[in-house]
C-alpha cells in the first residue's frame, strides 16, 4: 500500500517506517522541517511539514492510499501547556479534515495513548475502557483524552479509522521523551535517580516498540474501522525493571526509595528552572503525581 507516517522521526514512528518499508509497502514519511531525518530508510519519501498545518498535511496524504497519524506531543511538562492542545487534539482534526480531502485514502490508523482510556483502580482494564473526563495528571493526558472522543466521533460519522493504544514504550531507538524507560534507566545509571520511586511497586503496563510496531501495522491490515485496540504488554512495577537492569549489568540494585513527597519538591524545583532555562526537567511535578497514583493506573490486560 501507499502510506504516510505522520511523527516519522519519533521514537516509534521511525521503527513504523522501517518496518512498513521492509514489508514491501510504500512509504512517505511526513516530518518537521528541521528535524534530523537520516535515520530512516533510503527507501522512505521524506515530506516535510507540520500537523498544524492543514495545508501541509493534505499535500503529504496526496496519492496515499492509507494514513498512520503518529505524531504527539509526548512530554510531562511544556512551558506552554496549549501546545499538548494545539498539537495532539488540534493536529488530529487537520488529519481528519485532510484526509477526507484525500479521495485515495481508505484507512486512518491512529495512534491514541493508554492515557487516553483512564485510570483502572487496581483493576484489568481491557478495550471497553472509558475515560471519565473528571481529572487528568497531566495535560498530556488530557489532551490524549479529548482527542480520542474526536476520533471515536469520527469513526461513528463513517470515517474509516481505527484507533490504537499503546502503553509505556521501551526498546532500541531514538532518545526522545516518548522513550521514558531508557531515559530513566540512564537517570539511574548516572548516579541521578539512586533508588526505587515511591515504594518502586506500583505497577503499570510496558510494551517493546516493535510489538507495537507490529500492532499498527496488523491495525492496517486487518483492524476493523472505529475499533480500539490496546497494544500493551506486562504489567510490572520500575522496582523489578531497575532490579532486572541491574542484573543484566552486573551491578548493584537500588539500596534505598525515594519517598514521593521528595519527588514532588524535586520535580516543583525542576520546573521553576525549566521555566528559566526552557529545557524541560526530567521529572516535573505533574510526573511525580502520575508516580504517585500509578498503583491505581494502568493494569492492562
Amino acid at each position: 500500500m501507499r502510506v504516510v507516517v505522520s511523527g516519522a522521526t519519533g521514537f516509534m514512528g521511525g521503527r513504523l517506517c522501517a518496518a512498513l518499508a521492509d514489508a514491501g509497502h510504500d512509504v512517505r514519511a511526513f516530518a518537521l522541517r528541521g528535524v534530523d531525518a537520516s535515520g530512516l530508510p533510503p527507501s522512505v519519501e521524506v515530506v516535510y511539514g507540520d500537523v498544524t498545518d492543514e495545508e501541509s498535511l493534505a499535500a503529504a496524504f496526496r496519492g496515499r492510499d492509507a494514513v498512520f497519524h503518529t505524531a504527539a506531543a509526548v512530554e510531562a511538562w511544556l512551558p506552554d501547556a496549549f501546545v499538548f492542545h494545539t498539537v495532539n487534539v488540534g493536529g488530529l482534526e487537520n488529519v481528519l479534515k485532510a484526509a477526507k480531502r484525500t479521495p485515495t485514502v481508505k484507512k486512518i490508523v491512529y495512534t491514541s495513548s493508554y492515557f487516553a482510556i483512564g485510570p483502572t483502580d487496581g483493576y484489568v482494564a481491557d478495550e471497553k475502557q472509558v475515560h471519565q473526563g473528571k481529572a487528568f495528571c497531566t495535560e498530556y493526558e488530557k489532551s490524549k483524552f479529548l482527542a480520542d472522543r474526536i476520533a471515536l466521533q469520527a469513526a461513528a460519522e463513517g470515517v474509516p479509522i481505527t484507533i490504537v493504544y499503546p502503553s509505556v514504550m521501551y526498546g532500541p531507538g531514538t532518545l526522545t521523551s516518548g522513550n521514558l524507560v531508557c531515559r530513566v534507566l540512564i537517570e539511574r545509571f548516572n548516579g541521578r535517580l539512586p533508588g526505587y520511586i515511591g515504594d518502586g511497586y506500583d505497577r503499570e503496563s510496558f510494551s517493546h516498540v516493535d510489538d507495537v510496531v507490529s500492532g499498527h501495522i496488523a491495525a492496517l491490515e486487518k483492524g476493523r474501522v472505529g475499533e480500539r485496540y490496546l497494544l500493551t504488554g506486562e504489567n510490572v512495577s520500575f522496582a523489578q525493571i531497575f532490579n532486572l537492569a541491574a542484573n543484566i549489568t552486573n551491578t548493584k540494585p537500588p539500596k534505598f526509595h525515594i519517598p514521593l513527597w521528595v519527588l514532588e519538591i524535586y520535580g516543583r524545583i525542576s520546573v521553576l528552572f525549566a521555566r528559566i532555562t526552557g529545557k524541560p526537567p526530567l521529572i516535573s511535578y505533574p510526573v511525580c503525581v502520575l508516580f504517585s497514583i500509578l498503583m491505581f493506573w494502568f493494569i492492562i490486560t
